[in-house]
């Protein structure tokens, strides 16, 4: 049975382009694999705590200070244990400031994990979450593509593309709906086209 894990990231709830989007990916994934179980992270409504000293002590040998600190390690383990669950991963990121929302790099930051995800080996970093799909429904209000002159601010995709290969994930489509600040005309524009490469995704 195909496993499909899907984050989003968005403060925005229903007003949120990214999560419109990550919506239909699923739905179209699950029309494409019949049967597909979700997993399903949202990173407004349940999300782990940024990394603290704490948890460096934890991660060091240190004891567990306090329930809700437990808990939260239980949770960050949880998001490692998705991504080796999912056969296909949709994430929904927007661009907040030139990059991904605090809520997402809190989730980066759980999983990108030395012996878990990711190895040190002769030949330098392997990630080792491998044979996965992602799909990335990526919303701005600017335009960063092309000949754009914001095109050197893009640290939004390019980071989460980065980072994701890191610990394996190499195998990613992104589903981008960009120029959504520049008037309602720009946006119904840049949200149609972006349903339409949902709609036309092959399994």
């Amino acid at each position: 049975m195909t496993t499909i894990l899907h984050i989003d990231s968005s403060i925005l709830g229903g007003y949120s382009v990214s999560r419109t989007l990550t919506a239909e990916i699923v739905a179209k994934q699950q029309a494409l694999h019949p049967g597909a179980r979700v997993i399903r992270r949202d990173l407004v409504v349940d999300a782990a705590m940024h990394l603290s000293d704490a948890h460096m002590a934890v991660f060091q040998g240190g004891e567990v200070a306090n329930p809700a600190l437990g808990q939260d390690l239980a949770t960050g383990g949880a998001y490692i244990d998705d991504l080796f669950a999912a056969d296909i991963i949709v994430i929904g990121a927007p661009m907040y400031n030139f990059t991904i929302p605090t809520q997402l790099k809190g989730w980066v930051d759980r999983v990108c994990v030395a012996g878990r995800t990711f190895q040190y080996g002769p030949n330098g970093p392997e990630g080792l979450v491998t044979g996965k799909k992602v799909f990335v429904a990526s919303a701005r209000g600017g335009v960063y593509t092309g000949e754009s002159p914001a095109a050197g601010l893009d640290y939004q995709e390019t980071y989460l593309g980065a980072v994701l290969a890191f610990i394996g994930l190499t195998d990613i489509t992104i589903i981008r709906a960009e120029g959504l600040a520049i008037g309602e005309a720009a946006k119904a524009e840049a949200v149609a086209s972006a349903k339409a490469q949902i709609e036309a995704l092959a399994a």
